[in-house]
């Protein structure tokens, strides 16, 4: 198992596969790396370098009581990629990780990052404000913080169904899939959780995105019950000067679960393009 020391002393855990052109990966809330395995075997398999770390707070790095924020997710992430001396990469982000790779380029630039790629992510921002008045209200992250504080264990269970789509009619239910988002979620840290609900739902990443230059793609579903579409993947696609957006039909927001062979496939379409 791959660690390394942040310059505050969190220690991040880390997958580091396969020779190549690096792509990193950053997960989304409350999952860890592990929620990349389909999407990292793919493209490993097939020549390419894949580093895939979790977040502090989350899976089986450290439970720091601070630091459960976006700017030092960032610069965690910018740890890893100097200590790694990654260059040409592609940064891959889900989710709060779409947020991480956007703070990410905006804090620290593109110097090392040949495109990006944003799969059903937070930004430009999801709380509703005047400023913001297709964001979801206060009272929404409210629920998820009592939830996360109350009972996170019974949370999880009941947050994977909408995550995977799983509450639709016609939805192919995995119990799999459920069990294995409620434990990645319980390897985190109630604290770093509970702190990070204001993270990926409070910060304001437009102006990040307008610093991402390089091509980027945008990959969501229309079913995303957790991000909405409308707010997020076709906002950021147009703050990026020179992003694509590919909109999945009836897709939910775990669509690289749900959805592993068409992502990989396009991400793989984007990353030799």
């Amino acid at each position: 198992m791959a660690y390394f020391t942040t310059r505050d002393g969190t220690e991040i855990y880390y997958k580091d596969w396969g020779t190549g052109q690096p792509i990193t990966f950053s997960h989304g809330w409350p999952l860890d790396a592990d929620a990349w395995d389909a999407q990292m075997m793919y493209l490993a398999e097939r020549g390419y370098r894949v580093i895939a770390h979790d977040r502090r707070g989350h899976g089986r790095s450290s439970q720091p009581w601070n630091g459960n924020e976006m700017n030092t997710y960032a610069d965690d992430l910018a740890e890893l990629i100097e200590s790694l001396d990654l260059k040409n990469i592609v940064m891959v982000g889900h989710s709060t990780g779409g947020g991480e790779v956007v703070r990410y380029i905006g804090r620290h630039g593109t110097k090392r990052v040949a495109k990006a790629v944003l799969i059903a992510s937070v930004p430009p921002v999801m709380l509703k404000t005047e400023a913001n008045p297709g964001g979801l209200p206060l009272s929404v992250f409210d629920d998820i913080r009592h939830g996360v504080h109350d009972n996170r264990s019974q949370f999880f269970k009941d947050l994977a169904l909408p995550f995977y789509g799983f509450n639709r009619p016609d939805a192919r239910v995995s119990q799999g899939t459920i069990d294995s988002f409620w434990l990645l979620g319980m390897q985190g840290s109630i604290k770093g959780l509970y702190d990070c609900v204001k993270a990926f739902s409070e910060t304001d990443f437009t102006e990040d995105l307008k610093k991402i230059t390089v091509p980027a793609l945008v990959l969501q579903g229309d079913d995303d019950q957790i991000v909405p579409l409308d707010d997020s993947g076709k906002l950021s696609a147009k703050f990026m000067p020179n992003a694509k957006l590919k909109i999945y039909a009836g897709a939910p927001h775990g669509m690289c679960t749900t959805h592993a062979d068409r992502v990989n496939a396009d991400l793989l379409e984007f990353i030799r393009s």
